[in-house]
């Protein structure tokens, strides 16, 4: 079984596709490979996972990804205004730089922030995202405490044909966006290439008066905040007849957003996300399948106040310009040691740059991985063990596990448990940012933070309806705190203690389709008494509740949607001061093929016009409107 889903998963799989056919109502159990680094059905992930399709994209008509992610199981979103500001993605209740991020398997995000602007990832040019909670250090390394979010780009299929695309969309606020693409392919070779933009004059970030500014983002700028982004995104790939397959994978996102600002942090930022990897894929022997990636990520920043490029209007500040490189290298080697078991080695590299208007007091760092994996199915009976061992240039040896047991019953339920380690490594941030005014600002003696998770789920997967529940505790050690009373000079102190609760429920009924998640967590700070004047408050921006439902309904050429989420209370900063108050929003959502080939879409976002906060003091949209014009013709 492992050694057949792994020939039918390379014959679509990163970074070309992963084409376990979400539109097929038979396909009970798609492919996925973020779980394990290797093609598994969704049933043997010994893990709560979440899988979104294009399909869904195009049912749900986010108008980012945060859009499409907030209230998915375990996962928060915040963002401080509208469309392209900055946002934060909590998964579990962990930091948002413990969520490991990939886009079609190379890492990405900010080496000086230690978190991916998810913000500018233009949702347009995904084709899939697979979404795996719980901590995966022992495969992927540092960063991996809370999950793994893998985005795949769109793609062309084998035998596919020709496929043109184009969407255009206008909405509130002034938003016009467009993408047009091409894919295609045949028995041998695959491609897709697309383009795409949009512009909105946006709405001002600030909750405005003296007060109210000065008590959140500190500036009075009643501007309204407007965002442009440029993107593109091509790939293509050759497959052998003995199986060899070669494949190339390129992402650009180009944004330009006003913020509420000064001449002291400027009120401009120019944003770029650039993304290449390549893959070969062979086998020395039937048994033995070896995978050889290499990719590069590029978070590039730079600032700007009134149109003039901040260090030159300020010279003395250190925020002109940041741009983060990753170069990316991984062997992997699968081997089918019998039938239904799997062992899996591979080595990872991976150097950090920084090129800044700062002087970090470092610049750059390696970090080289070892791991392996073993999956094993006996019978009813799953297991899942790896190990890991990291060395890094600057803080030393790491060493993660993990282990996974499932069992499957009758009529499609399973219960799984698994205990994993994981860690974050500080920034550059954290580490290296030089003295302000002779002010130190970073602490090069910072310890890894250190996680232990343990999970306990069960789930059923039948025709017509699905559900799964998981309780979870994860423990971290040495969280890093910037404590205002010490210049927000980052340190260890602090343990952090997150207990929490998942449930998803999904059914497809007389052609009624309802989709329902539900979060309850404890995320606290349970350090000293002592040294931690926060020991038993509530992590920032994490509410203890979370519920999300989607139901959707077509009537032969119409189809009718709405989405309701609802957060309770959380605070916006450690000491439990700055409470955000609990909100629901309400969309709604509409679509008619008015023709095979030409679809219209309209959403309305809040529908209500709720009033709500996710970062102190910052406005959130209120109710917006969305037009969409599709055209998505079948293969030619």
């Amino acid at each position: 079984m492992k050694k057949t889903l792994l020939a039918a998963a390379l014959l679509c799989c990163l970074p070309s596709a992963y084409a376990a056919d979400q539109n097929d109502a038979n396909a009970l159990a798609p492919v996925i490979v973020t779980a394990t680094r290797t093609p598994i059905t969704a049933d043997e992930a010994l893990s709560s996972i979440t899988v979104i399709t294009r399909a869904d994209i195009e049912r749900l008509q986010p108008v980012s990804v945060l859009d499409l992610l907030t209230g998915l199981p375990g996962v928060n979103v915040t963002q401080s205004g509208g469309m392209g500001q900055t946002s934060s993605l909590f998964m579990r209740g962990t930091n948002s730089t413990h969520t490991l991020v990939l886009i079609d398997g190379v890492r990405v995000g900010s080496v000086t922030a230690g978190f991916a602007s998810l913000e500018q990832i233009p949702v347009e040019q995904i084709e899939r995202i697979e979404i795996v909670r719980g901590p995966r250090s022992s495969l992927y390394g540092a960063d991996a405490i809370g999950g793994v979010i893998q985005i795949f780009t769109r793609h062309g299929q084998a035998n596919g044909g020709i496929a043109p695309s184009l969407s255009v969309t206008a909405g509130s606020h002034g938003l016009f966006g467009s993408q047009a693409g091409l894919s295609g392919g045949d028995q041998h070779a695959w491609y897709n290439l697309s383009l795409g933009g949009e512009h909105t004059s946006g709405f001002p970030g600030c909750k405005m008066g003296a007060a109210e500014a000065m008590a959140g983002c500190f500036v009075d700028d009643s501007r309204d905040n407007a965002y442009r982004n440029w993107n593109g995104a091509a790939n293509a790939g050759y497959r052998w007849d003995n199986g060899t397959e070669l494949a190339f994978t390129w992402l650009r996102s180009k944004n330009d957003v006003d913020y509420a600002g000064s001449p002291y942090g400027g009120n401009d930022a120019v944003n770029e996300q650039r993304v290449a990897g390549a893959r070969l894929s062979f086998s020395p022997l039937e048994a033995w399948q070896v995978t050889l990636n290499a990719g590069q990520s590029k978070d590039l920043a730079t600032t700007y106040y009134q149109g003039t490029y901040y260090g030159a209007y300020y010279p003395r500040a250190q925020t002109g310009y940041f741009n983060s490189r990753r170069n990316q290298f991984s062997w992997q080697n699968d081997i089918a040691l019998a039938s239904n078991q799997l062992l899996t080695v591979g080595v990872d590299y991976q150097q950090e740059h920084i090129d800044s208007s700062t002087g970090y007091l470092a610049d750059k760092r390696d970090d080289t991985g070892t791991y392996a994996q073993y999956q094993g199915t006996f019978g009813r009976n799953e297991v899942q063990l790896s190990v890991r061992h990291d060395h890094n240039q600057q803080y030393g040896d790491h060493d993660t596990g993990a282990a996974s047991w499932g069992y499957h019953f009758d009529h499609g339920l399973r219960v799984y448990a698994s205990y994993g380690t994981a860690f974050h490594a500080p920034t550059f941030n954290d580490l290296y940012y030089p003295p302000y005014y002779g002010i130190p600002s970073a602490n090069p003696d910072l310890k890894p933070e250190k996680s232990r998770s343990a999970e306990l789920g069960v789930a059923q997967q039948l025709e017509n309806w699905n559900w799964g529940l998981s309780a979870y505790q994860t423990r971290i050690d040495d969280l890093i705190l910037l404590d205002p009373s010490q210049n927000y000079v980052p340190f260890n102190v602090s343990k952090a203690r997150i207990r929490g609760l998942e449930g998803q429920v999904g059914v497809n009924l007389d052609g009624w389709q309802v989709q329902g998640y539900l979060t309850l967590q404890q995320p606290k700070d349970v350090g000293n008494a002592v040294a931690d004047a926060n020991s038993g408050n509530l992590l920032p921006r994490r509410p203890e509740r979370m519920a999300r439902i989607d139901i959707d309904r077509r009537f032969g050429a119409f189809g009718v949607g709405t989405t309701w989420y609802a957060a309770g209370r959380s605070y916006d900063d450690a000491a439990n001061t700055h409470r955000l108050g609990g909100y629901s929003t309400l969309a709604l959502r509409a679509s008619w093929h008015f023709t095979p080939d030409w679809q219209i879409e309209a959403k309305l976002a809040n529908a209500f016009d709720h009033d709500y906060e996710t970062v102190y003091y910052f406005n959130q949209p209120g109710r917006t409107w969305y037009l969409t014009l599709r055209y998505s013709p079948a293969a030619r």
